[in-house]
């Protein structure tokens, strides 16, 4: 060891599982204290429980049956989404096993299945572990990333359908009171979801140590399967998650809002609890997937390229680990910043939700700055060696800190700007609200070209940051920037989960009908949170970005490609082909929610129709028959598009060769970031258009009408054709992206030795 760090190995062994467990204990406090707000009727709460109520009088009137309401409504809802997300995961564990057996069969077909040792890729002189034992921990570490995925997701819809009705109930105490609550549930979430993530990462690294011993780049080869694992489940709860969500949604805002005239949320939609169950398992299951797998990926493009510098040919643990103690310091920094919401600033009006959200956003940025440069001085030599296609680059450790750093601070530009193209309170969104007066066409013209407009600045950050990370620290550079990124994963994530919970509280409101005000509050709560959710997807899609970018100069430098020449034509038809796949990708996604719409709208106008007294509310609709419409329809169409993605490179590898491959990815990223960014914008401001002319709070919006006007039907067609786009593709795509890249990288040592047929034949 040439230098001495300030952090011992040992500090490092002891730090990444504390700060985890740190970030789970504080995520079951949140849950604590959520909980704490009852939805039972045992009297409990003593004489407080009656003080509270009185603050507002006139909600007292038939208080217990709206709590008893509120209860089976939330009832009613999480058991629909554990259903859904049971059936959902048995058949993704199907392809579980299924794809592991292919990640065993291809990997250990790469030396014949022998048991030798082998010289290593990197450095021929020294004896690395047989290709057969990197196949069996490489499909280990699949099945452990999976498995964490499918819990983050599952973990998170249980906390969100725990909370939305307790959120409503506390928004008869005051706007801010219910924040807190739904605030506090994104909290669980967003830590528990980090905290896993990186210790199953942490311990996962340690036991596969135990056999492979000094060979680190066998080890880390075989940890990129983890992130292949978190990835492809990610992709089916996004996809599968997106069209439950959105068939629901689409169907119930058609036949209720525009045919039958009546409010959104109504009781008397059969298809509403579909729909409230659909923003669990899509905004919340899926996301929190999505996430884990960006940041499962991002750690191992990072741990890979590192095993092959000098921090792994000279088995420096604790630089090696650099990736993970940023994590370890995120997850610090984002615990302070959540108490700034829920306890160093109280939110009191409904004007103080948005900035209390953005807050979190900057304040969490800001702490990390400081928390990077730390880890950067304490972890990291003074100077160090980054493997850079075939050569060792020289780096700095403060090059490496503003790699992190320009990561960091381009996802917060990527939030800003989101929030200015979605959030009703600018200019853009009021711009394609005022189309609304001359009706739909107008109405969609100006939001797509509001989408592809807020693609600019978006674009020119990833590409700063690119160039910035990529100049210091080759591809090591973009993997850290990508971490960067996601290093405030659990604020992101709490932000973002808010959304779907608020939105939830005031479909509960509406269904267990509560007053007027309290709708309201709960309205103030969801237009924020469609905001922040559009925050959110900013966030993964750049990031998706950069860690595919990352992964992909992983996959180059395993597959020993030197250079990718554009203008080889094995390349080019790569190239032009992976672009197509994200348009293929939508179109499969977006027929889906198409067909299994029309089943539902079907439906529901068949129940408006045949149940006597369902309009007059004195019957009960059939809510099961649209879960079940839901539930079958995304689950059979999630099979294609997932298929696309998943086959899409080993075909490629096996009989087109790496080359092309290489083509193929860098296609599909350069495409889908644009593709992604465009669809979320766009659907965002089109909901909050509608939004905006529903809520009348200015003279400007109230001239568009009240609900049920022209203007609005408009908007209101706007939000139905934006619903698919923000919600199934938009988001799916940017795991198109990453998978694509991971799975490349996963199955390279395959492709270089026995991939290209096609053109060993000619």
């Amino acid at each position: 060891m040439g230098t001495s760090l300030i952090l011992s190995d040992l500090g490092t062994e002891i730090i990444i599982p504390v700060c985890a467990l740190v970030g789970i204990v504080f995520s079951l406090f949140q849950w604590f204290l959520v909980s704490k707000v009852k939805l039972s009727l045992d009297g409990s709460g003593g004489k407080n429980a009656f003080t509270e109520s009185l603050i507002e009088e006139e909600e007292g009137i038939n208080d217990h049956n709206v709590v008893q309401k509120c209860a089976e409504i939330q009832n009613a809802i999480s058991e629909g989404a554990t259903s859904f997300l049971l059936t959902e995961y048995k058949y993704v564990g199907i392809f579980m096993v299924v794809f592991a057996f292919i990640i065993f069969l291809f990997l250990g077909s790469v030396d014949g299945f022998s048991t030798s040792s082998q010289p290593c890729t990197y450095n021929i002189t020294k004896q690395c572990k047989p290709a057969l034992f990197t196949a069996i921990f490489s499909t280990v570490s699949f099945i452990l990333g999976a498995v964490t995925s499918v819990i983050s997701g599952f973990l998170g819809m249980k906390i969100a359908t725990y909370a939305n009705a307790r959120t409503t109930l506390e928004a008869r105490k005051g706007v801010g009171k219910a924040f807190i609550v739904a605030f506090r549930s994104g909290a669980v979430m967003g830590f528990l979801l980090a905290a896993n993530g990186l210790l199953v990462l942490y311990i996962t690294i340690n036991l596969f140590k135990i056999y492979y011993g000094d060979d680190w780049e066998g080890l880390f080869e075989a940890i990129t399967g983890y992130g292949l694992g978190g990835s492809s489940m990610a992709l089916f709860g996004r996809v599968a998650g997106g069209i439950y969500t959105k068939a629901a949604d689409v169907g119930a805002d058609l036949v209720g809002k525009v045919e039958r005239n009546i409010p959104e949320d109504d009781p008397r939609n059969p298809a509403v609890i579909a729909d409230n169950v659909g923003d669990n398992v899509g905004d919340i299951a899926g996301m929190g997937s999505d996430l884990f797998g960006s940041y499962a990926e991002s750690s191992c493009a990072a741990l890979v390229v590192a095993s092959i510098s000098s921090f792994g040919n000279n088995h420096e643990f604790t630089s090696m680990m650099y990736p993970l103690l940023i994590s370890s310091v995120g997850i610090l920094v984002c615990l302070l910043t959540t108490l700034f919401a829920t306890d160093f600033f109280e939110v009191k009006t409904v004007k103080e939700i948005e900035p209390a959200l953005k807050n979190q956003l900057i304040i969490s940025t800001i702490l990390m700055t400081i928390g990077i440069a730390l880890v950067s001085w304490i972890a990291l030599p003074s100077s160090f060696t980054i493997f850079n296609f075939g050569a060792q680059k020289e780096v700095k450790n403060w090059q490496l800190f503003l790699c992190v750093c320009v990561g960091l601070w381009a996802g917060l530009i990527i939030g800003f700007v989101t929030e200015y193209y979605t959030s009703n309170a600018y200019s853009p969104v009021q711009d394609v609200a005022d189309s609304c007066r001359t009706g739909a066409a107008t109405n969609v013209i100006f939001g797509l070209a509001l989408g592809y407009k807020s693609v600019i600045i978006p674009i020119f950050a990833i590409a700063i940051s690119i160039f910035v990370s990529f100049t210091f620290a080759a591809m090591y550079g973009v993997a850290v920037a990508a971490l960067g990124m996601l290093s405030t994963i659990a604020t992101g994530l709490a932000i973002d989960a808010y959304g779907p919970i608020s939105d939830n509280a005031g479909g509960i409101a509406e269904m267990a009908g509560m007053s007027h005000r309290i709708r309201e509050r709960t309205d103030a709560l969801d237009a924020a949170g469609n905001t922040t959710a559009a925050i959110g997807k900013g966030f993964a899609i750049g990031s998706a970005a950069l860690v595919s970018l990352a992964l992909f100069g992983a996959f180059v430098s395993r597959a020993e490609i030197t250079t990718v020449d554009v203008l080889t034509p094995k390349v080019f038809i790569g190239l032009i082909v992976g672009a197509m796949l994200p348009y293929w990708f939508s179109a499969m996604t977006m027929k889906s929610v198409g067909s299994a719409a029309l089943k539902m709208v079907e439906e529901v106008r068949r129940q408006f129709n045949t149940i006597p007294g369902l309009m007059e509310g004195t019957a009960k609709p059939d809510y099961a028959t649209c879960v079940k419409i839901s539930t079958d329809a995304s689950i059979k169409e999630m099979i294609p598009p997932g298929a696309l993605v998943m086959l899409t490179p080993l075909i490629v590898g096996y009989f087109f060769g790496v080359e092309t491959l290489s083509g193929v990815l860098a296609g599909s990223l350069v495409s889908g970031v644009q593709i992604a960014i465009s669809a979320s914008n766009t659907g965002g401001a089109w909901d909050n258009a509608k939004k905006y002319i529903e809520a009348g709070a200015s003279e400007h919006a109230r001239s568009l009408g009240p609900k049920g006007s022209d203007p609005h039907k408009a908007a209101v067609i706007g939000d139905t054709v934006g619903d698919p786009l923000k919600d199934t593709s938009g988001p799916s795509l940017n795991i198109l992206i990453k998978l694509m890249a991971v799975e490349s990288l996963v199955f390279a040592p395959f492709f270089a030795a026995h991939g290209g047929l096609l053109f060993k034949i000619f």
